[in-house]
């Protein structure tokens, strides 16, 4: 009896894991392609360290002007001061009459303190507050030029791999023609015309972003034509042959979204770039301009040695956001990349 019940213990033993083995494949089958990305990506430590280093920056650029409004962008801190307006002095050295009178100073290069939690900068303006404008200028810039790019990649891309012959020549042709051109003296050129012509410092971030879209689609361009040449020889893109579809459905419609998990790292890997390029440009001058915040505008203070030595908290915080921007976005990039990887099996 004891056997017996021994035998019967161990099959339903048996019986409960094969039970559960199956639900537990099962589950992991009925998983969406997205779930999956999403569970690998999250398993990584640096992954998230990234995505909520982004997180925090957008809370502070976006939300943290509307709960801290004591001081706007370009608002100017003027501090009573005496100023001696007229003075009589006798022969002894003593004062017999003066004249005195108020007068609002700029409260430029102050210390941080309470009123000013990171200081001020040389025109008397909240550096703490100018950092949160900043990062709305620098990220807006990050994101609007890098689907820009992905766009004009796309077309051009897509457009070259799938018909291939002439075509692909002619565009790789245009493609290695950006590759070639000299970015900065260009820069330089469009700079000196935007001054010429007198351009609001407001508008320069427009014509910022048309500049380094127009420099940095190339790139995509290159990854989606070599993605669709290898693609459209698969026989998914034959059978749309046979059935008729038009050419832009075959494309966008079949082949682009088999391109879309690189085109994502990429883009992710591509927004620290651009914050990055974009702050260049700023401290170069060919940017956002004063009165109007950007990292890049207020890194540029320390071209003067006074500052640099005397002042570090004027320029210093700034560099620090640039630091944490480019590397939560490079960390969210290289968990992607690991996380969309078809071989991995973690």
């Amino acid at each position: 009896m004891e056997q017996e019940l021994l035998e019967e213990v161990k099959v339903e033993d048996l019986e409960n894991d094969s039970n559960s083995s199956n639900n537990e494949e099962n589950h992991y089958k009925q998983m969406s392609p997205i779930k999956l990305v999403l569970r690998r990506f999250f398993r990584s430590r640096l992954s998230i360290v990234g995505l909520v280093m982004i997180v925090l920056l957008f809370l502070f650029s976006f939300v943290g002007p509307l709960i801290y409004q004591k001081w706007g962008e370009t608002t100017v801190d003027y501090t009573p001061t005496l100023q001696v307006i007229e003075r009589i002095i006798n022969k002894d050295g003593i004062i017999i009459y003066e004249q005195v009178d108020i007068i609002n100073a700029i409260n430029a290069r102050a210390w941080p303190s309470w009123e000013h939690l990171l200081g001020t900068d040389a025109n008397g303006m909240d550096i703490f507050v100018r950092l949160m404008y900043g990062g709305r200028i620098s990220l807006s810039i990050g994101f609007i030029v890098v689907i820009l790019e992905t766009v004009v990649g796309i077309i051009i891309g897509g457009i070259a791999g799938y018909f291939g012959k002439w075509v692909d020549q002619v565009l790789m042709r245009i493609v290695d023609i950006f590759n070639c051109v000299p970015t900065l003296p260009i820069l330089l050129i469009a700079s000196a015309l935007l001054d010429g012509w007198q351009v609001e410092g407001s508008l320069r971030i427009y014509y910022l972003m048309i500049i380094l879209t127009v420099f940095g689609w190339s790139g995509t361009a290159r990854l989606v034509r070599g993605q669709i040449l290898s693609l459209r020889e698969q026989e998914y893109i034959t059978a749309t042959e046979v059935m008729g579809l038009p050419v832009w459905r075959k494309i966008f419609k079949h082949l682009i979204p088999n391109v879309m998990p690189q085109l994502i790292v990429s883009m992710t890997l591509g927004l620290g770039s651009v914050i990055l390029y974009e702050s260049t440009l700023s401290f170069l001058g060919l940017g956002v301009q004063p009165p109007f915040a950007a990292w890049g505008t207020m890194i540029s203070a320390s071209n003067d040695p006074v500052i640099l030595a005397n002042y570090p908290f004027v320029w210093l915080p700034a560099g620090f956001m640039i630091v944490l921007a480019v590397l939560g976005f490079n960390f969210v990039g290289d968990g992607l990349r690991d996380a969309m990887d078809p071989k991995s099996k973690k």
